[in-house]
């Protein structure tokens, strides 16, 4: 058992030392990988309509600042003055890659761009994608995305909350409140005014992507065939139908409640009415109180009815600057009256109350049913004159640009590497060489254990001292098993030159603890036979005890000298030679 326990700890100590010392060799080693990985402009492939990665110094020009006012809010604030600005981010930020960071909180701030060339909503899919990180946290404000329609009425400067969209799409929060917007304005081809349309929850919680400050990823997929789908660092979210799942649905109801229904003065909608030929009782007591004094109770003994609660203050003087003209007759405040703190009471005893065995409460009469019940009426149902049926709410309006239009009490949102095309393959691979690179990067760059075990005890000494213990602790634990096992190898090899046995000797087997069981069970019985001979024989028992012959106790007494030089067995011989059998001494036959 020693060399087990000096194996398992050398096994542990082992282990711990190539963790260790295999920190080493992987610093290198991502040393190397971030060599190897460097982040660099991308470049998409395939049919793209917009990507902007933000990391030209001139990234700015080709977007447009909103010179106007938001309507229906204090002139102090209705300006879109929020700043823009094209930097790295505030941490983890690598080397040439920047992105639009909203500057300012507490203002509106609104920026938009043309795309390269107009979506046109046909029979490819539509793809958006973009990051967003909260580098400071978000308390309440938004970081979605509008897709403006393509119109000539467009005016990027004119940009405001109430410019018409095609889509909206992005996270948004509030207190508690954690949205993931994926909106899509529908036209109705009756009437030719737009709708919003929103898409259900995410299936998973997504409030640790607003507070972590690292950039996440959210990319938008809408179909041909009218089902869609939300990824957030590409994990699906959210999928679904734009004709089933979108609130409130897109094609209305084929028939409506009719308005200008009303309800029938005699209509009854009680399904039960009370029994008008039941009558109350003559015994039926309505007046019965619901308690009545306990008639078993009985005033306590040294019950003070004469003694008040309160009395008058003893300790209690007449301020000397009392006028009891003004201020009236001075009376002295009251106080617990002493002598009800020993007593059980003071003052008018009543008895406790007990419920009324013969209270009733008021009478109603039973119910029945209502044989003139007509139901819950609801208006009747016609043909909904705003019907229609549209197959296709995947054709929406053509989208010409995009833009942020957001109030945020957080500042720093950063936004990076927009791409809208019709292939989810081009913006994986967009994301591939942005966003995950970047995690990659990141990853490679992070310290090693070794290198963090060192800073964390250049802030706090002490834990010099729990290193040593963790890196000594094994190498101690090592040599003191390695050489205890060796000096009690030593001492037991020794102990098996004599003969003798060793009472406490570790390698007994079963089989020996069993012979050893056998020949106590042997000298006892040679022991009784020994009384017998010196006893003599009873003439009874000589037909129902065993016969002993004379080699039987030859035996036996070979047997106890033998039995004699083991210490752990001379007492147990010992004790068993006292006791007397239970049956009759048996007879020598010689």
């Amino acid at each position: 058992m020693k060399t087990i326990s000096a194996l398992r700890a050398f096994g542990f100590a082992f282990l711990f030392y190539c963790v260790l010392f295999s920190d080493f060799a992987f610093s290198e080693d991502t040393e190397t990988e971030a060599e190897a990985l460097k982040y660099v402009t991308p470049l998409p492939s395939g049919d793209v309509h917009f990507a902007e990665p933000f990391d030209a110094e001139d990234a700015l020009d080709s977007w447009t600042l909103s010179k106007a006012d938001k309507e229906g809010v204090e002139s102090e604030i209705s300006k879109y003055d929020g700043r823009w600005e094209v930097r790295e981010a505030s941490a983890e930020a690598l080397s040439g890659d920047t992105g639009l960071v909203l500057a300012d909180k507490a203002r509106h701030a609104a920026i938009s761009t043309s795309l390269d060339k107009p979506f046109v909503f046909e029979d490819k899919p539509f793809v958006l994608q973009y990051e967003v990180n909260f580098q400071d946290g978000i308390e309440c404000g938004g970081a979605y995305v509008k897709l403006l329609r393509d119109s000539d009425d467009l005016k990027l400067s004119e940009f405001h909350d109430k410019t018409p969209y095609s889509i909206m799409f992005g996270p948004d929060k509030c207190g508690e409140d954690y949205k993931l917007h994926f909106i899509f304005q529908h036209k109705n081809p009756l009437t030719g005014e737009f709708e919003e349309k929103h898409a259900p929850k995410p299936t998973a919680s997504l409030n640790g992507f607003y507070t972590d400050k690292k950039s996440h990823l959210y990319t938008l997929v809408i179909n041909p065939d009218n089902t869609f789908k939300v990824y957030v660092d590409q994990k699906e979210v959210i999928s679904g139908s734009l004709l089933t799942d979108m609130s409130p649905p897109v094609n209305p109801p084929k028939e409506i409640e009719d308005a200008d229904d009303r309800r029938p003065e005699d209509w009854d909608e009680r399904e039960t009415i009370a029994d008008e030929s039941a009558s109350k009782p003559e015994e039926w007591d309505e007046d019965a109180p619901a308690t009545i004094p306990d008639p078993s109770a009985e005033m306590p003994k040294d019950w003070l009815e004469s003694e008040p609660l309160f009395v008058d203050d003893p300790e209690s003087t007449k301020p000397d600057d009392w006028d009891d003209e003004i201020d009236g007759e001075w009376e002295a405040p009251q106080v617990d009256n002493p002598a009800c703190t020993a007593a059980p009471g003071c003052g008018v005893w009543e008895p406790s109350t007990i419920p009324n065995p013969a209270y009733k409460g008021k009478w109603l009469a039973p119910h029945i049913a209502n044989e003139a019940y007509q139901g819950i009426w609801k208006p009747r149902m016609i043909l909904n004159p705003g019907y229609f049926e549209d197959n296709n709410p995947f054709g929406m309006a053509s989208i010409g640009a995009l833009g942020f239009e957001l109030w945020s009490m957080s500042n720093n949102i950063m936004f990076d590497n927009i791409i809208i095309t019709n292939d989810k393959v081009v913006s994986d691979d967009f994301a591939a060489k942005t966003w995950a690179l970047r995690k990659e990067l990141i990853a490679a760059n992070e310290p090693g254990m070794v290198s963090n075990l060192m800073t964390a005890a250049e802030e706090r000494p002490w834990l010099w001292v729990i290193y040593v213990l963790v890196v000594g602790l094994p190498i101690l634990l090592i040599f003191v098993f390695c050489f205890r096992s060796s000096s009690k190898t030593g001492s037991d090899a020794d102990a098996k030159k004599t003969d003798a046995v060793s009472p406490d000797d570790p390698h007994d087997s079963q089989e020996e603890e069993e012979a050893a069981e056998e020949e106590q069970a042997t000298a006892a019985t040679d022991s009784q036979n020994e009384e017998v001979r010196e006893d003599g024989g009873d003439g009874d028992a000589k037909d129902d005890a065993p016969a002993v012959t004379k080699n039987d106790l030859e035996n036996a007494e070979d047997s106890q000298e033998e039995e004699a030089a083991a210490a752990d067995s001379e007492k147990e011989v010992g004790d068993a030679s006292e006791k007397k059998s239970p049956r009759r001494k048996p007879r020598i036959q010689d």
